[in-house]
């Protein structure tokens, strides 16, 4: 298979690449995971956090967010000493945080997908799709999606994670020329 190019060479990162980026997701525990995943990766590099998912997955309670919902200091602790997630206060705090907001969220919004498919851009893809040096790092819907969920308190829900958001669950295909699951 003909991938791009940021994830050849680590089968984890092919498996990711293949399987999960550019692909609508609809599955509301998914998309808080992803969105959970996406805040936690930070300033770091996405495989780090790749590595971590079945880890993280297991400390979240399996991304159940009404569980996530009812974490209280001592779960944060248990967060903060579990070796095998990233362990920054302020990103657990902010999980803990959304989903408590998810269900007056959802009252208001519909679905996480309804809400995060809503900021899709309406430009039409360069022939061909994009290149390595023409993919956009940042588009303006992101900033628009981060502006919306820190209107509703949403933490750690940055212009950067939306866009990496918005590309790991299809609402848009950042697949470039070349790879076999770029836009014709």
């Amino acid at each position: 298979m003909n991938r791009c190019w940021w994830c050849e060479g680590d089968p984890l990162y092919e498996k990711y690449h293949d399987e999960v980026w550019g692909r609508e997701e609809r599955d509301e525990a998914k998309l808080f995971a992803m969105l959970s995943l996406e805040l936690f990766q930070s300033g770091l590099a996405w495989i780090t956090i790749l590595r971590k998912e079945a880890a993280f997955r297991a400390a979240f309670a399996e991304w159940d967010i009404a569980a996530i919902a009812r974490f209280e200091e001592p779960d944060i602790l248990r967060l903060m000493a579990d070796k095998s997630i990233v362990r920054n206060r302020m990103k657990i705090e902010a999980v803990i945080n959304n989903a408590r907001l998810y269900r007056p969220f959802v009252a208001e919004q519909g679905s996480l997908h309804r809400f995060i498919h809503g900021f899709a851009p309406s430009e039409a893809l360069p022939t061909g799709g994009f290149t390595r040096e023409n993919l956009p790092l940042l588009l303006d819907e992101a900033k628009l999606m981060s502006k919306a969920f820190k209107k509703m308190g949403f933490k750690f829900t940055g212009p950067m994670v939306c866009m990496s958001l918005m590309q790991a669950v299809g609402v848009v295909n950042h697949h470039v020329q070349g790879c076999d699951l770029a836009p014709l």
